[in-house]
């Protein structure tokens, strides 16, 4: 057995920084995505999955994951993560499912559907939504934060999320999932994520509503709430003493590793949690969620 508070590298980190959206390929250390410890089970053989930002950090994680749990996944990224992204495409190709790459910029609800109708048309089916693509800035005062950042983050993390919700229920049957990745800040909002926090709440709110609209369709809609995690999200949009210092704030003393939230997205895609609609699984390392 590993104690939590040594399963992953601690801080202080010496990472190079990096303009966003960031490559994992670029950082250290490298985050850790399952590649040697993940172990699937057939939780959800035959099953079709369509993950925004796949191409790297929690989003390869989650799809190397559903992979090794027999599922094809469509992953979708943007143009200059191409090298994260067909590095995914290589690991989830190993575990003889189908990995589909469509790069874009999910602002546009055209591409959007697009990713939708790709994934029906190669899979011939879709179960799976996972919204976990997102935009953030870091920022120590209010007027730094203009009106095309704001614009960009909410229809990044929430317009998307609506946007691929919509496209997605028209081909879901019942038994199908979708999963959204909130975040912590979603109830302790950092005051420097201002504009992030606020579409994690919204997000939050979002598949609380769907997970009642759904219900009856059979469709289940829930969140993941994850605390600081170790992903090129943090090297590109954080000033470099707070990602020196990342993690450490948590009990747990370090970030977390996409790693570490894998078993929770396979949970939530498979028929287990039949009966779990409307919730937040939070993934924070110690930090109290309510």
């Amino acid at each position: 057995m590993t104690h939590p508070m040594q399963a992953g590298p601690r801080p202080p980190f010496d990472t190079p920084p990096q303009t966003p959206p960031g490559l994992e390929s670029a950082m250290d250390p490298r985050p850790d995505f399952g590649e040697t410890s993940y172990v699937g089970s057939g939780k959800l053989k035959g099953k079709a999955a369509l993950i925004t930002g796949g191409d790297s950090g929690i989003g390869r994680a989650v799809a190397l994951a559903f992979a090794r749990e027999g599922a094809h996944v469509l992953i979708s990224y943007l143009p200059p993560e191409e090298d994260d992204a067909q590095f995914t495409v290589r690991l989830v190709e190993e575990t003889g499912r189908t990995c589909v790459a469509v790069p874009g910029d999910i602002c546009e609800e055209a591409h959007c559907v697009h990713l939708v109708d790709t994934a029906v048309a190669r899979f011939g089916r879709l179960d799976v939504l996972v919204n976990n693509a997102a935009f953030q800035m870091s920022h120590e005062n209010l007027d730094e934060i203009t009106a095309e950042e704001l614009d960009r983050t909410f229809r990044t993390n929430v317009y998307a999320n609506f946007f691929l919700c919509k496209a997605a229920v028209a081909h879901m049957k019942p038994g199908s999932a979708i999963i959204s990745t909130a975040s912590v800040n979603a109830d302790k909002p950092n005051a420097t994520l201002v504009a992030y926090a606020a579409t994690k709440g919204a997000i939050q709110n979002l598949s609380g509503g769907m997970a009642q609209l759904l219900a009856e369709k059979g469709i289940r809609v829930n969140c993941v709430a994850p605390g600081p995690f170790w992903t090129p999200l943090i090297p590109s949009t954080l000033p470099p003493d707070r990602v020196k210092n990342f993690g450490l704030q948590t009990p747990m003393k370090r970030p977390g590793q996409p790693a570490e939230l894998q078993a929770v997205y396979v949970l939530l895609a498979s028929d287990q949690a039949s009966y779990i609609s409307g919730a937040t699984v939070a993934v924070t390392g110690g930090v109290p969620f309510i």
